[in-house]
């Protein structure tokens, strides 16, 4: 498979080496210095593009990869919300293809997964309120996480009593999203029950960026193969 890079930093390079160790080619790398590459012959010819950059710049990017008709997988956080109608219309519409997820680490999709069986439980038990916190490097420019946000709807959507999401919130309907913002933390995640008689934790913690890459990666493969607007819920079904 040939893949281009859109974005060439620490992630940028750690997908390459992952691709480049899975049998693929890099043709193509682009980032905030080389952006006439869009135009290249060697970007026209990805079969799929790896997109993690910044929030400001993902949408562009992303539409640049359709305009060359090279499909996408983005690990770009913080735009896709404001966004989705465009992109699911794209999608459907143009025949467009973008794998989008908030977070590509295989630990995490499993994580996703307890998420939600175990907020679908605690749907029948009000005595325990719930609230999330994420922590991340000091380089990261969005917050909440957008993994933190997947996981805050997929509780909403469950729990009957919270009927959105919040950061710095004390009013009981809404869920809390604590976030820490430190050293060169890849990523913590955590749910939290408490009630007077005990507390329920589930945590993901990352032990460095490798399991996003290789996720990313995963992903790119799957998107070779797969049309339309696709996320982590199609790649994995469990």
């Amino acid at each position: 498979m040939k893949i281009a890079l859109i974005g060439y930093g620490k992630m940028g390079r750690m997908i390459e080496q992952i691709a480049i160790a899975r049998g693929h080619d890099v043709v193509c790398r682009i980032d905030i210095d080389n952006q006439q590459d869009f135009e290249s012959a060697a970007f026209r010819s990805a079969d799929v593009a790896i997109e993690f950059t910044a929030p400001s710049v993902a949408f562009g990017n992303i539409q640049k990869c359709f305009a060359a008709g090279v499909k996408v997988v983005s690990g770009s956080t913080g735009w896709f919300a404001q966004h989705e109608a465009e992109m699911r219309d794209a999608c459907e519409r143009d025949s467009k293809t973008l794998f989008w997820a908030s977070n590509f680490s295989v630990g995490v999709a499993i994580f996703n997964a307890v998420n939600r069986y175990l907020a679908g439980i605690m749907n029948g038990f009000p005595e325990y309120d719930v609230e999330l916190e994420e922590t991340h490097h000091v380089h990261k420019l969005d917050h909440p996480s957008g993994t933190a946000i997947t996981l805050a709807n997929d509780i909403v959507e469950r729990i009957d009593r919270k009927e959105a999401w919040a950061e710095d919130t004390t009013d009981p309907n809404l869920l809390r999203i604590d976030n820490i913002r430190r050293g060169e933390v890849p990523g913590i995640h955590t749910v939290r029950y408490d009630s007077e008689a005990d507390l329920i934790t589930i945590t993901h913690d990352a032990h460095s960026r490798k399991g996003f890459a290789l996720g990313a990666v995963l992903a790119a493969e799957y998107t070779a193969n797969h049309q339309g607007l696709l996320g982590m819920k199609d790649m994995f079904t469990f």
